[in-house]
């Protein structure tokens, strides 16, 4: 099991920058594909983005493709969002989620193949 704490969300201008984080305790870090999604009010939750287990592989949503950049580093446990050229529709809380796993090249959009997740964060981009 593990448990996810994600923090760094805030206010910012339209075109500015942001970078998320997302703890998670417990051990064997490295057995869980992470993934960030994020809901708007009145929308349903989407896919931002998702890193591999090992971090070989990422996939994002086409509209933050080429703005946002997902890390993770082991030695922390941490996952990273980094934010940039944001804009008001990205404005939504960002949750951060973990699905564990055995392959190295798992990563699904699917907000229901993740079986964890943090409180969320509020990201709001102001115009």
């Amino acid at each position: 099991q593990v448990q996810l704490v994600e923090s760094g969300g805030g206010l910012v201008q339209a075109g500015g920058s942001l970078r998320l984080s997302c703890a998670a305790s417990g051990r064997s870090f490295s057995d869980y594909t992470m993934g960030w999604f994020r809901q708007a009010p009145g929308k349903e939750r989407e896919f931002v983005g998702a890193i591999s287990r090992l971090g070989i592989f990422t996939k994002y949503a086409d509209s933050v493709k080429g703005r946002f950049t997902i890390s993770r580093v082991s030695a922390e446990n941490t996952v990273y969002l980094q934010m940039n050229s944001l804009k008001p529709e990205d404005t939504a809380v960002y949750y951060c989620a973990a699905h564990q796993t055995t392959s190295i090249s798992w990563i699904s959009i699917a907000a229901r193949e993740y079986d964890y997740w943090g409180q969320g964060t509020q990201v709001t981009v102001s115009s």
